[in-house]
């Protein structure tokens, strides 16, 4: 369990962006992509939304939401909404790094921070924001059973795609579908820390992993940003 967590925990650091996009003028929020350690695998721990919630009721996600005053950074804002949604205790997460963030459909710029927790965590969910809490093998999500791409228009206009995975959790006998930017953000993780290729199309060189997700984001930005500008 320990070596697993030592070449994880290295691997990220890495990767680590630091506060390198806190200045960006967008509005702020973070997600908690929590990393647990199960069966001798690495699985990440997600969340399923609240019905009664208006935006995005019933999706998938990562627990996390808006920034707050009070939030001292991206880190703050994520283990906040874990223990708002979750029961997560901030002192429960080993935080290791942020990773390169995304811009969501209301042009949030969302931080993925990225923490160890242990296996004996037990979620208790907040049923105003959370429905169901479950873990996924990190490996699912470069070497998927079920999985399909989606055309999708970003929020600055441009076609992209969008990855789609359905993942049949036993445990549950259910199957959950994780797409969007929770889905972008669990490859992109399990990319830095497996450094393997994955079995479907990824919009990064795999050799220059960060300097390309860099440059993706930077793009995405900049096409918000104009698109921010001519409708003022």
């Amino acid at each position: 369990r320990r070596s697993i967590r030592e070449a994880a925990r290295a691997r990220l650091r890495e990767h680590d962006v630091g506060g390198r996009f806190s200045g960006l003028p967008l509005p702020k929020a973070s997600v908690l992509l929590p990393l647990v350690v199960r069966g001798g695998a690495l699985c990440l721990l997600l969340t399923v939304r609240s019905m009664q919630l208006r935006r995005s009721p019933g999706q998938v996600c990562f627990p996390g939401g808006k920034s707050e005053a009070e939030d001292k950074d991206e880190i703050d804002t994520a283990l906040r909404e874990a223990k708002e949604e979750i029961g997560l205790q901030p002192e429960e997460v080993e935080v290791i790094c942020r990773l390169v963030p995304g811009i969501d459909k209301m042009n949030h710029l969302v931080t993925p921070v990225v923490g160890f927790i242990e296996d004996t965590f037990q979620a208790t969910p907040n049923p105003d924001e959370v429905s169901d809490v479950f873990v996924v093998p990190l490996e699912y999500f470069i070497k998927p059973l079920n999985y399909t791409t989606l055309p999708y228009k970003t929020s600055s206009g441009h076609l992209s795609r969008m990855h789609c995975f359905t993942y049949d959790d036993h445990e549950h006998k259910m199957s959950f579908k994780i797409w969007g930017l929770t889905a972008h953000f669990a490859v992109f993780l399990a990319l830095v820390i497996f450094g393997r290729k994955p079995t479907f199309e990824v919009d990064y060189d795999l050799d220059n992993l960060i300097s390309s997700a860099v440059q993706n984001f930077m793009n995405l930005y900049a096409s918000v940003h104009e698109r921010k500008k001519s409708n003022l």
